[in-house]
Formats: structure tokens, sequence, C-alpha cells
């Protein structure tokens, strides 16, 4: 059974990344927990006082009571489907330490999230609580754009250095995404050397072993930014998952400093899965 977490903060564009994941996983046998994690709402309320704390609490723990409600509804409504069981959470609490908590007491397979949610500035790749949540939670975390419109992922582009021994069960899950949609496997590879050392072709083959179900393949080019070697092949693959692995000495992590983190560099207009190269149970 995979256990799938969901944050929402009732946006529409966490209505669209409910929609991807539901369709995703209509295949197997799935666990959502859909949570919204309110202890922010509750320190920002312009009338919140030491003495109407306890008031102000309530009046938000009913309203998203109720929100969550209105989520299961539309959960159940729009994917009636036997495999899935949905659950709803309410937590005082801040998104990435809860998460944080479900993640180890759910043992969470991923967590499914909108890049941007309700504030949707158009000049941020994503939002605080989605960079928040792909910086320090010890989960593959799936962010789908605004407006996306599900598409099986048939291509998967992943552009990875080869320099990090991989995580087995991380690649089971990108396994286990692609595998029922036969989806082609594409190692981008960037480099001013097309050769690799002996630790990335070890690399490579673990990769290419773990994800044995699926069509892989290794793209080496020679590019001096990795931005646009990404962009570049996303257009000329037609792809429709991009994958990378946050760690250090990542792809991921290069992109990550080579701006101030609230403008990434990246933008990317496909669902983007991004797995953490950490040690979990």
């Amino acid at each position: 059974m995979r256990q799938i977490l969901m944050p929402t903060d009732f946006s529409e564009n966490a209505k669209n990344a409910i929609s991807y994941a539901l369709e995703l996983f209509k295949y197997e046998r799935s666990s959502f927990y859909f949570l919204h994690a309110y202890q922010d709402a509750i320190y920002n309320n312009p009338k919140l006082t030491r003495t109407n704390l306890e008031v102000v609490t309530k009046s938000v723990e009913d309203f998203v009571a109720n929100k969550l409600e209105e989520t299961l509804a539309f959960v159940e409504e729009l994917s009636p489907n036997p495999r899935h069981s949905y659950q709803v959470l309410a937590a005082n609490n801040t998104l990435v330490d809860e998460a944080a908590n479900m993640v180890q007491s759910h043992n969470i397979d991923v967590i499914v999230m909108g890049t941007r949610g309700e504030t949707n500035n158009p000049k941020i790749v994503f939002g605080s609580h989605t960079l928040q949540v792909l910086k320090y939670v010890p989960c593959p975390v799936l962010a789908i754009p605004e407006n996306y419109t599900y598409t099986q992922p048939k291509h998967i582009l992943f552009p990875t250095n080869l320099l990090i021994p991989y995580k087995r069960r991380e690649l089971k899950l990108l396994c286990e995404i692609a595998a029922p949609y036969r989806s082609k496997i594409d190692v981008l590879y960037v480099s001013k050397s097309d050769k690799l050392s002996m630790r990335q072709e070890d690399n490579f083959m673990f990769l290419k072993d773990v994800v044995s179900q699926n069509q892989i393949e290794l793209i080496t080019e020679s590019h001096s930014d990795i931005t646009e070697a990404i962009y570049k092949n996303i257009e000329k693959r037609n792809t429709d998952m991009l994958v990378m692995v946050n760690s250090r000495q990542s792809f991921f992590e290069t992109l990550l400093m080579q701006s101030p983190i609230d403008k990434l560099s990246l933008h990317v207009g496909i669902p983007f899965l991004v797995m953490q190269n950490v040690y979990r149970n």
C-alpha cells in the first residue's frame, strides 16, 4: 500500500495537484493523507493578541475543519477508487514540521503538492511552503505546476551528474511511477567531458538495474549551463515529468545555489519529482 501525503492550503493549485495524484496512482493501492497545518494562520492573524489566542485558534480550527470536509467531498466525488483510501488531517504546527512527523509516523512514500499555493506569485517558481518541504523534509516530493492538465508520464527526464550512490527506496518509487505507463527514462548527464568515471559508471548501472522494468537511456551532453540543457531536452524529448535528486553534489543542489532560493532559475511547466538522497527506514 503506497502512502501519499498531500499538503493542502485549499487553493485551486492544491486541488489541481490532488487531481493529478489521484490519476497518476489510480492503478495502485494507496492511502492518501490530506494535511493542513495551520499554525501560521493563527500567528499571522492581524487581530491576534495574547488575550484572544484561544478564540482565534478556535476560529481557525473550525475554518480548517470545514475546508477539510469540503476537500474530502471533492476527492470522493472526483475519484471513488476502491484501491484508494482517504484521510484528512489538521495540525496546529508548521507545515515542514508536521510533514516531517507524518513521513516518520506513517512511513510516507511521496509528498505531492502544487508548486505554488494560495498566493500564486507568478514571479516565483515554488511557493515558500513547497520550497521548505523540498529542502527540509526527508521524503520524495512531486510538485505539480498550476493548471497542469494530467498527462501520462510516458517520457521522463532525469538530469544527474551520476556522482550520487542512489537510494534503492527512492529509485523504486521512480520505477513504480514509470512502470504502469511503460515510460522511457532519459538519464541526462551534462558535462564538459562525455567520459564517465568508474564511480559514475557504477551508479548508472545500479540505476539501470533498479528501474529495469522501463526503457532507460544515458544521454551525455556538453553544455556550460545545466538549466539550459534541461530546458532543451524537456522540449526536444516531449518530457512529461522531470526527476532530480536533492543531495550534496547533485544537479538540484547546483540549481538551488545559483540564485536566491525564491528566484530559482529552473522554471518547469511539467510535474517535478525531487528525490531525497537521505537514509530512511
